[in-house]
């Protein structure tokens, strides 16, 4: 099955709508001898905007069209009718979008209440027309003003997922089988390193009916060792927990392909501290999965003396320990709420 492109970073060409041009323009009727100045002022062009949306989740429709410009201002008419204006040109993004000036390098804004909207180009004002020059002494201006054209950047837009939990761990650890046993998400699962290419947002919920209490988890693909210099996926996909209430480090203790537990262990938390320093600072839990292979129970002791850690033993093939593993993430988020 085709999946769809995940994009979480883009730069957009925004321009605001021109604005009208004000109208030169006499009252010319008959029997009216000299009927004065009747321009029109010209609209305003409309402004682009971005705003929060809750049902968009990447920023694909923007990489596949990258410029986005406002309508323009009408111009002034006769009868001194005024220009209609350009509407406004609002963009839906994901919640959780930063946004930077690319030419400047200044942070904007960023949406992460649902709703919230940041204005990034501004439409230019309408023109005048000629009645604003009228006087006593002037009685036949022929002054008016061209709209103002509207303002135009280059944005980059930079999407970080909001979940209250975020998953670290290598490949094949067994990420993607614990958020599918855990949550309402179906993320890809096979028995291969980087089944996981792009972020995935799962909600957990603990309890039934009207007593349920949920919370979301995100998945992010495998680190390796050197990720921080671009071996495997690197570490561009870590953004994605950086606003996590916590992390849940997943440790293969099966010891898998000649894997080494306490290894691992140390390997994801220089990445983390290569990526983030303040990213170790965050609540942690240390989960061991792959309890239902031969060799866990032995790791699991060895990796508890070595690391000095209280990992949560699971096993998302069984579902042993997954219901605690759920209760556990649930206070940690509370506490941390």
């Amino acid at each position: 099955m085709k999946t769809r492109k995940f994009v979480d970073t883009v730069v957009v060409h925004a321009a605001g709508g021109n604005g009208g041009n004000g109208c030169l323009c006499f009252r010319r009727e008959k029997y009216v001898a000299k009927g004065g100045p009747d321009g029109g002022d010209g609209g305003h062009g409309g402004h682009v905007i971005l705003k929060a949306d809750v049902n968009a989740d990447s920023l694909i429709s923007l990489f596949f069209n990258p410029q986005q410009l406002a309508e323009k201002g009408q111009h002034g008419m006769g009868k001194r009718m005024h220009g209609r204006n350009g509407k406004n040109l609002v963009i839906p993004v994901p919640c959780g979008t930063e946004v930077h000036d690319v030419a400047t390098g200044q942070f904007l804004g960023d949406l992460v209440e649902p709703g919230s909207e940041l204005q990034i180009a501004r439409g230019g004002r309408g023109g005048l027309g000629n009645p604003h020059w009228q006087t006593s002494t002037h009685q036949t201006p022929y002054e008016h003003t061209d709209g103002e054209l509207g303002e135009e950047k280059n944005i980059r837009l930079d999407l970080k997922l909001l979940a209250d939990v975020g998953l670290v761990g290598f490949p094949n650890a067994g990420k993607s089988s614990l958020l599918s046993k855990i949550s309402n998400a179906h993320p890809r699962i096979a028995p291969y390193a980087f089944t996981t290419l792009n972020p995935i947002i799962g909600t957990v919920q603990v309890g039934e009916d009207f007593e349920a209490t949920s919370y979301t988890v995100a998945d992010i693909p495998g680190l390796v060792k050197d990720a921080h210099k671009g071996v495997g996926l690197g570490v561009r996909f870590l953004r994605h927990v950086e606003r996590a209430t916590c992390l849940a480090i997943v440790i293969d203790m099966g010891g898998g392909e000649g894997r080494d537990p306490v290894e691992d262990y140390r390997v994801l938390q220089r990445e983390l501290k290569f990526y983030r320093e303040d990213l170790l600072q965050r609540s942690t839990l240390v989960v061991a999965n792959k309890m239902d292979l031969p060799d866990a129970k032995e790791n699991l002791t060895r990796f508890r003396k070595e690391t000095k850690t209280k990992p949560l033993p699971v096993s998302a093939e069984t579902g042993e320990g997954i219901d605690l593993l759920k209760s556990r993430l649930l206070q940690i988020v509370r506490h941390l709420a």
